[in-house]
């Protein structure tokens, strides 16, 4: 899929697709790609959540931009989403260290658990917003989970980008340990630290996705079979 993904976006970017522009059907892109439609479907969806493409229903893909500049992910850009989740996930996780109860512990080791043995990226997504959700919780503010279960959806599409595109899932389990540790600790300072570095993380490989594909002659010719 990344293959695909990255052939598609530079031939945008190059221009041999231009705004306005109507990408070929999924038939004859699988065709000319020599690829799946569950795969080609996967890099479009990924096209389009970079902003590059649109799809209309019943009339196709349409090229709207030639270079990515902010993903969106439901209601919200990437850059909307980190600003908003940095004034406010770091300082829950710093209020959830200090009110965190026996059962928030609980929860969140079980769900880490999970996370860590689970290999379907669909459900991994599902359990980490679960994970962001019980961090609020933790902090004993009902209005906290309220925000964050307000972006829930945005969450989602965004790790599953991530998760796509980034390889991130592994990483990010090591993230939500080190939060927990310091949950568990009862340490506001490693608890801000830990969320504060999760979040770094997110950005960096965001950049990483969003910063122009490097084009040599394994993806100008298309992906290889």
């Amino acid at each position: 899929m990344e293959a695909v993904l990255i052939h598609l976006r530079g031939a945008i970017e190059r221009g041999e697709y231009a705004i306005g522009d109507k990408l070929p059907s999924e038939a004859e892109l699988c065709r000319r790609l020599d690829v799946s439609r569950p795969v080609l479907r996967e890099a479009l969806r990924a096209l389009q959540t970079m902003g590059l493409t649109q799809s209309r229903t019943g009339k196709g893909t349409y090229v709207i931009a030639s270079a990515v500049e902010d993903p969106t992910f439901g209601d919200f850009t990437a850059s909307d989403l980190l600003e908003v989740r940095r004034h406010v996930e770091i300082p829950v996780a710093g209020y959830a260290a200090l009110r965190r109860g026996p059962e928030n512990l609980d929860h969140l080791a079980h769900l880490l658990e999970r996370m860590e043995r689970e290999t379907d990226t669909t459900a991994w997504v599902a359990m980490d917003t679960l994970f962001h959700l019980a961090v609020a919780e933790a902090a004993q503010n009902p209005v906290f989970r309220r925000v964050i279960e307000e972006i829930r959806d945005a969450l989602a599409r965004q790790s599953a980008f991530l998760n796509e595109l980034g390889g991130r899932r592994e990483q990010s389990n090591r993230e939500h340990r080190a939060i927990v540790e310091a949950l568990a600790d009862g340490s506001e300072h490693d608890a801000v630290e830990a969320m504060s570095h999760h979040l770094d993380r997110v950005e960096t490989t965001l950049t990483d996705i969003v910063r122009p594909p490097r084009t040599d002659s394994s993806t100008e010719g298309g992906p290889e079979a």
